[in-house]
């Protein structure tokens, strides 16, 4: 007989979008979760489900909030160990702090210890999905790929490729790239929970060979992800349009080499023309808001309402290590502050839903991951919306579930995560 596991709490689920009509409509409540061979089997009443199934563990968590694991679908997990690295824009923050780390990656054993520690805390911030650049290097594609597969987690990850305005030692070629992601996409994709991305960093560090190589891989296989970088800073376009004089703006450098399409995920969209705007939503593209690296690195300030109201898919993502924290939460948080600067705060359920149904659709897996609906895969997080005094004696005063999970988002960090589930199985 299966294993049956019942899970007590206040288990929010969405069925439909916060961003239309009143944010709460879209959202549900329930008072327990059947998790069964890695899934969600049924919600309802506690005392209901007690009673259908006697014989499942029941874990009761009280008052704490249940609700899918967090989904953060734009990540450099090897730039963990330089995370809140100081007083660099784009540019020269590569040069300075990124390029040197990411050198380090065709040591296996390094790569290793890193991409463990990197899902050591993301775990222990609620994180059970994400999407990552990996380096130049096939180790640290390995490397992070080995070790989400003994933890039994759903992730999408690249070998990143660069052959131009990169150091020695970090630039492959046209043809490296393609051999190189083309194995290892052979090697990984849709194996257990893994999903390969082709993964041109950014049109910079690409010439128009590589680029055009890349887009031949994509098109050899159109059910794989697409992962870069896109408008990020104005320094930055105006490179682009220095290396690409002809290109109409920053996204025709994509678009031109076949790397602009429906399985596209793009990070940043800060700064995008009226026509990029449009291709991005004629072709469905994923686009995806990191806003604590946004400000760090002072890029500027996404459109987030916007973008919603002209029907674009849109995830939220910590941008690891540009990003200064690990946590969704501390993401949330910020993406809240963006919108106050821009006029149009988010509500509590609109950042919820972001880090979780949306940043799942980025990633063309909303079907199995985002939300606790029956038949989806059980990764889940448990969050103590009093885990700390501060939150604790705002939370006693809250007249409804929003006012009360509210803080947690503002001020929350891991000690939030009272317990975490990857495939069904308790992680912490």
């Amino acid at each position: 007989m299966a294993h049956k596991t019942l899970l007590k709490g206040r288990v929010l689920s969405f069925d439909g979008s916060p961003f239309e009509g009143e944010p709460t409509d879209a959202t549900r409540l329930n008072e327990a979760v059947l998790v069964q061979d890695g899934h969600i089997a049924e919600l309802g009443t506690a005392d209901s489900l007690i009673r259908s199934y006697p014989e499942a563990e029941v874990r009761d968590h009280g008052d704490h909030l249940i609700m899918a694991g967090f989904v953060d679908p734009h990540v450099h997990y090897p730039q963990t160990a330089m995370i809140a690295s100081w007083g660099k824009r784009l540019i020269d923050w590569l040069n300075t702090y990124t390029f040197p780390e990411e050198m380090k990656f065709g040591d296996i054993d390094y790569a290793k210890e890193v991409a463990n520690r990197y899902l050591d805390l993301t775990t222990a911030h609620g994180t059970t999905t994400m999407c990552s650049f990996c380096t130049i290097h096939p180790e640290s594609v390995d490397a992070f790929f080995g070790a989400a597969q003994e933890r039994g987690q759903r992730v999408v990850a690249g070998k990143t490729c660069m052959d131009r305005n990169a150091p020695d030692g970090l630039r492959d070629s046209a043809q490296t790239a393609y051999d190189q992601s083309a194995a290892l996409l052979e090697k990984w994709h849709g194996v257990d929970r893994l999903s390969y991305a082709i993964t041109p960093r950014f049109s910079p560090t690409s010439t128009p060979e590589q680029l055009e190589a890349m887009g031949a891989l994509w098109a050899e296989h159109p059910h794989c992800l697409m992962q870069t970088h896109l408008s990020e800073q104005t320094d930055e376009i105006e490179w682009v349009r220095s290396l690409f004089p002809d290109a109409r703006d920053y996204l025709d450098t994509y678009e031109k080499f076949g790397l602009l399409g429906q399985n596209g995920v793009y990070g940043h969209v800060i700064h995008l023309e009226d026509r990029e705007r449009h291709r991005l939503r004629e072709v469905d593209a994923a686009l995806v808001h990191c806003p604590t690296s946004n400000t760090f690195i002072g890029s500027g300030l996404f459109d987030m309402n916007g973008l919603i109201a002209e029907g674009h898919r849109i995830g939220l993502a910590t941008d690891t290590g540009g990003g200064s924290s690990f946590s969704m939460l501390r993401t949330m948080a910020s993406a809240y502050e963006v919108g106050q600067l821009r006029g149009r705060p988010l509500h509590p359920a609109q950042l919820l839903w972001l880090g979780t149904v949306g940043s799942a659709r980025t990633l063309r897996m909303g079907a199995s991951i985002g939300n606790i609906v029956p038949g989806m895969e059980a990764d889940l997080v448990v969050l103590d919306l009093a885990s700390t005094p501060a939150m604790a004696q705002r939370e006693a005063h809250a007249n409804d579930i929003w006012e009360a999970v509210f803080p947690t988002i503002m001020m929350g960090d891991d000690r939030a995560v009272s317990e975490v589930w990857i495939g069904g199985k308790r992680a912490a």
